[in-house]
């Protein structure tokens, strides 16, 4: 199916996202985005709040707007340095830095169970790993395509 671009009107441009996750407190997730992940706090409102490390901002909304376990990818310059950061700090890894056909990257979970991927350039001397998916089984790359551990 091939679409035609819509025809020019304004030019507006998309400055970029900013993903919402829901959690739980406030109080909680801060502590941990800011003391445990090296977010800083953009600026609060009752419930909702802005979070930023470097160009990756993070809306939190407590109680509201969105569901628990959503799943965010952030582009960084060096995932396994992060992995360093993160283990020395206590972050929840839920999987290592490992190398993909789209990247290398590793998941990290939030205290209400939001995850982020966070990845960067694959390693050219490391081969394909394994896969979390978001129940927690495992997924081998085996002759080009994906297979569900058993």
């Amino acid at each position: 199916m091939r679409l035609d671009p819509a025809p020019p009107i304004a030019k507006t441009l998309f400055e970029g996202v900013n993903p919402i996750l829901r959690i739980d407190s406030l109080t909680i997730s801060l502590d941990y985005y800011v003391r445990t992940l090296g977010f800083k706090i953009q600026w609060e409102a009752p419930f909702f709040v802005c979070v930023s490390r470097d160009r990756c901002h993070l809306f939190l909304s407590e109680g509201d707007q969105g569901h628990r376990g959503t799943w965010i990818w952030a582009g960084v310059t060096d995932v396994d340095a992060l992995f360093a950061e993160y283990t020395a700090a206590g972050a929840r890894i839920r999987h290592p830095p490992t190398n993909y056909p789209w990247g290398r990257e590793m998941q990290v979970a939030d205290p209400d169970g939001n995850i982020l991927r966070l990845g960067c350039e694959t390693k050219g001397s490391e081969a394909t790993g394994e896969w979390l998916d978001m129940e927690g089984h495992r997924w081998d790359f085996i002759k080009g395509r994906w297979h569900r551990e058993v």
